[in-house]
């Protein structure tokens, strides 16, 4: 159903997509998030020879294929591939919007496409999770490419494999693809089951060589979801599923994708829904198994379905672009002017996640402007050798070894407080973004005894005692 990728119009709209995402990364100067600034730091250590402190306090989960990408940054780019990774984020956001538009086209049509590329290009989350580095940006871009590979008939093993080492959710997708695989072509299960096999595999085998146990990644999710007091359990996936969903792409979007996908069923049958489908069902597998696993239940855990959601919402808008049919056409395109009139409320929900989207970004600039202004002082560098530099909480602690790759850093939180310098948060927003954590005693954003002031810079202020 879909064009050929050499049209103009569309090798216009990539080139845009490319250039905003370069723009964007440009003018704004973002910065990565926690998980991501520890990866940088584990593919620092593996290039230094050592093995990546998976057991760190607070350390997230580990994923392979991340670990590698940032090694490799920081192999070119020095400790500057904090940046490259923004941009490298922010360029898989431009894959993931174009790749949504030629999975659309290839299962819906080009109209039906391009307005699901639109949901996900407006949606903040998915802007947001990209302008900060976070896993899930080439993750997505990965299993929706491998989407459209599959909906025109090519393999799309190599790409889900290389997902699955990004997110654990590519594992279900990947089982999905097996299984149509096998339905088709029982002769011909070697490389789909290799397939199916290899991320896991290469996943557990990592845990197992760095930290002696092959389900630490498991293990240690499950434990710091405890730790951090994180929503978690099977009682709150309905709820949450719902509020998450509506969050990622927003409300009329979520509701348009129910008559999309009816709509879609009876009008193009199941075989040719069969990778969106597979897209949906595989995040709502996933979603529902980390809670019955006791895992962490986070929104970005469903982002696949979004994106699944994104593409029905565009059919139920535009679908009537492929009928040939004059009276249905007709009747379709009414429903889908009404709603359109409808849906445009929205926009006024929109525009206040944008600006919410804008201030995190500046929030964050402003962060990691005084953290390096504060490590590169000239009284923190001569304090630094009466002990640990301390932070209230783990929050701060790999963006400050990503900098200070040689200094003894930590948390007050999990550290006994005696010698060093001690850095406190200012301002209400920084105080409790990394002043406090679940758990931790609210004492640790007050000066340890015998600590006096010994810089500020910005949002950050550091006492010492020698």
């Amino acid at each position: 159903m879909a064009s050929r990728f050499a049209r103009p119009v569309e090798l216009g709209a990539v080139a845009l997509a490319v250039a905003v995402a370069v723009l964007v990364w440009a003018i704004t100067r973002t910065y990565p998030n926690y998980d991501s600034y520890y990866h940088l730091v584990w593919g620092r250590e593996l290039l230094d020879g050592l093995a990546p402190s998976f057991e760190a306090y607070a350390a997230p989960t580990q994923h392979p294929l991340y670990i590698a990408l940032a090694a490799l940054l920081g192999a070119v780019f020095g400790e500057s591939a904090d940046r490259v990774l923004v941009l490298v984020c922010l360029l898989s956001h431009a894959a993931l919007v174009i790749g949504t538009y030629r999975l659309g086209a290839e299962v819906f049509g080009r109209w039906s496409g391009a307005l699901a590329a639109l949901f996900v290009a407006a949606s903040a989350s998915f802007l947001l999770y990209a302008a900060r580095g976070y896993v899930d940006a080439p993750f997505l871009a990965l299993v929706v490419w491998a989407g459209v590979r599959a909906a025109s008939g090519r393999s799309p093993w190599l790409l889900l494999v290389a997902a699955g080492l990004l997110r654990p959710e590519a594992w279900v997708l990947t089982g999905f693809a097996w299984l149509w695989a096998v339905l088709a072509d029982r002769r011909a299960v070697l490389v789909p089951t290799l397939a199916v096999i290899a991320a896991p595999l290469l996943w557990v085998l990592t845990d197992w060589a760095v930290t002696g146990d092959p389900l630490h990644s498991l293990n240690s999710t499950s434990e710091l979801a405890d730790e951090l007091g994180r929503v978690r359990g099977l009682e709150h996936v309905p709820s949450s599923f719902v509020t998450f969903v509506s969050d990622t792409v927003r409300l009329p979007v979520a509701l348009l994708a129910l008559p999309g996908l009816v709509i879609a069923w009876r009008v193009l049958g199941p075989r040719a829904l069969r990778v969106p489908l597979a897209l949906f069902g595989a995040g709502v597998v996933t979603f529902v198994g980390t809670g019955a696993l006791g895992l962490s239940i986070l929104p970005r855990y469903l982002t696949v379905p979004a994106v699944a959601l994104c593409l029905f919402a565009g059919y139920a808008l535009a679908g009537f672009t492929e009928l040939r049919d004059d009276v249905w056409r007709r009747r379709w395109l009414r429903a889908s002017a009404a709603a359109t009139v409808v849906g445009a409320i929205g926009l006024a929900i929109l525009a206040p996640s944008l600006t919410n989207v804008r201030e995190e970004v500046r929030f964050i600039r402003a962060t990691h402007d005084s953290l390096v202004a504060l490590l590169d002082d000239p009284k923190v560098r001569d304090a630094l050798a009466c002990g640990t530099l301390t932070f209230p909480t783990y929050r701060l602690v790999p963006d400050a070894k990503w900098h200070l790759p040689d200094a003894r850093i930590g948390a007050r939180s999990a550290l006994r407080r005696e010698r060093g310098i001690e850095v406190f948060a200012l301002g209400q927003k920084a105080l409790r973004r990394y002043g406090f954590a679940d758990g931790t005693s609210p004492s640790v954003n007050i000066p340890g005894e015998g600590f006096t002031p010994l810089v500020r810079h910005g949002l950050l202020s550091a006492f010492s005692r020698c």
